[in-house]
């Protein structure tokens, strides 16, 4: 049988399966930010240094003033060498990403800064050539496939073009001899700073190059996801469904399942995975989705000094919600300039790891149930940039997710040693069909636990202790 040949346009890409089976059922994902702007590793948003450090009045600036002068005498450039990624060691990173659970794992390959974190031909600002001397995306393709987990790549270069003021003839930005880093000069006659929105549409020579660098990466590293940020929007269909059809035809000559991530309404819907930055859903949905979200609290996405860490507990239970609503969930990680992972980052991936090797049967391989959950904490807000409410769980609150004959109860707290819990949500089986659950039992808890199933709900008592910490798996087997 001949494989498919996409064509570059929306009618023939939707053809292409959006949600690949190993992606619905590893549900979890690691990627790093990491690059030239974590060396100066100061925030809010370590990996938009580079934007900051050029506009006065920002943090960013006035830090770069203050340890590395002007920005017109020490540009972003003067950076690179400082990056030397001395400790850099893919097959550890690779290692703790399993170790943590994660299904599926890659790096930034490149941001909105212009530095390929890759051995390119298409840019010479690279990492194979320039800081490290090193092809990370490469190294980390060998390393994470190694370990039997899927392997992605980030592109963040499409906002390339609007990232740096080209038009501020006292910065480097503004030398064409830069430009293979800060993007192609324009709006040099400009008076002022620029807005997006206010600069001129990419060139077509930047739209080609926007191409050519994903081209490449594919070519080179067969990614099994290509994660888009934003900028997507701003790129015209045409290039989009040409890089899309080269992608899922590569695909099939390589006998893969392939699938994109993107933001807002960058493709139609139907072309990939939707992704809520910062953000989830409230609801159970018809349709698949993730979260991206930073291991930090905050979303610092890179290293920065005087981080703060989100608890395990956090983590964990944004897994759980998200898979009970059909959604995934690809968490971020910010190793340090030098290539080490902070040991903070590694004990909460460890943490969630130990949880996933007891109860990840209640997450992977899994589909939402016919409800996401019960209990008195909701959600207010839903989608992009929702992190901001603060949502912490109790005993009461519970999630679902299901397999075979079994639904799983997620309890997202702890009720007490031997205290009896009514899931409400079963009082419809006691009123339709008392038959159907033939046994109650807790993961990691032997034996079968006490229940009865009553016009309340379905009444359980705990086991005389815990299983584990952060939340705790009843498998309620169906006849």
């Amino acid at each position: 049988m001949s494989k498919r040949l996409y064509e570059a346009s929306w009618s023939s890409l939707r053809l292409h399966s959006m949600v690949p089976r190993w992606l619905d059922e590893g549900k979890f994902g690691i990627y790093t930010h990491w690059g030239v702007y974590s060396v100066p590793a100061c925030g809010p948003n370590g990996s938009w240094y580079p934007y900051n450090m050029y506009r006065e009045g920002t943090q960013q600036y006035e830090y770069h003033v203050q340890h590395y002068g002007h920005p017109s005498k020490f540009g972003y450039k003067d950076f690179i060498p400082m990056f030397k990624a001395e400790k850099f060691d893919p097959d550890e990173w690779a290692e703790l990403f399993k170790a943590a659970g994660a299904k599926f794992a890659g790096p930034v390959a490149e941001h909105h800064d212009g530095f390929s974190m890759w051995d390119s031909e298409v840019n010479e600002w690279n990492a194979a050539r320039m800081g490290p001397q090193r092809d990370v995306v490469g190294e980390l393709e060998k390393a994470i496939r190694k370990q039997g987990m899927k392997f992605m790549v980030a592109f963040h270069h499409a906002e390339n073009w609007w990232f740096y003021p080209h038009w501020r003839k006292e910065f480097d930005t503004s030398d064409p001899k830069y430009s293979g880093l800060y993007g192609p000069i324009h709006n040099q006659d400009a008076d002022h700073d620029l807005e997006w929105e206010e600069q001129d549409p990419p060139t077509r020579e930047f739209l080609e190059k926007w191409k050519a660098k994903i081209k490449e990466v594919i070519d080179k590293y067969r990614p099994d996801l290509i994660w888009f940020d934003f900028g997507l929007q701003f790129v015209p269909d045409k290039y989009k469904q040409e890089i899309l059809a080269y992608y899922f035809n590569k695909a099939e000559e390589w006998n893969m399942e392939v699938t994109i991530c993107y933001k807002g309404h960058s493709v139609p819907p139907g072309f990939g995975i939707v992704d809520y930055e910062l953000g989830r859903e409230s609801e159970l949905t018809y349709h698949r989705w993730i979260t991206d979200t930073d291991i930090a609290i905050g979303g610092r996405w890179s290293y920065i000094y005087g981080i703060e860490y989100k608890s395990t507990t956090w983590l964990i239970h944004y897994l759980i919600d998200n898979v009970s609503k059909n959604g995934y969930l690809l968490l971020n990680v910010g190793p340090k300039a030098n290539g080490e992972i902070p040991e903070p980052a590694k004990k909460r991936l460890l943490e969630m790891g130990e949880w996933l090797k007891l109860n990840g049967e209640a997450i992977y391989g899994t589909s939402p149930w016919v409800t996401y959950g019960e209990g008195p904490t909701k959600m207010k807000l839903r989608g992009t940039f929702t992190e901001r409410e603060e949502v912490f769980y109790t005993a009461e609150d519970i999630r679902f997710t299901t397999k075979g004959n079994v639904i799983y109860a997620i309890l997202l707290g702890w009720p007490g040693n031997g205290e009896e819990v009514t899931i409400k949500t079963f009082r419809w089986l006691h009123r339709f069909n008392r038959k159907t659950i033939s046994s109650v039992s807790m993961l990691g808890i032997d034996g079968e636990l006490q229940w009865n199933l009553t016009d309340k709900g379905l009444k359980v008592k705990m086991p005389s202790q815990k299983p584990c910490e952060h939340a705790y798996v009843l498998k309620i087997q169906r006849e």
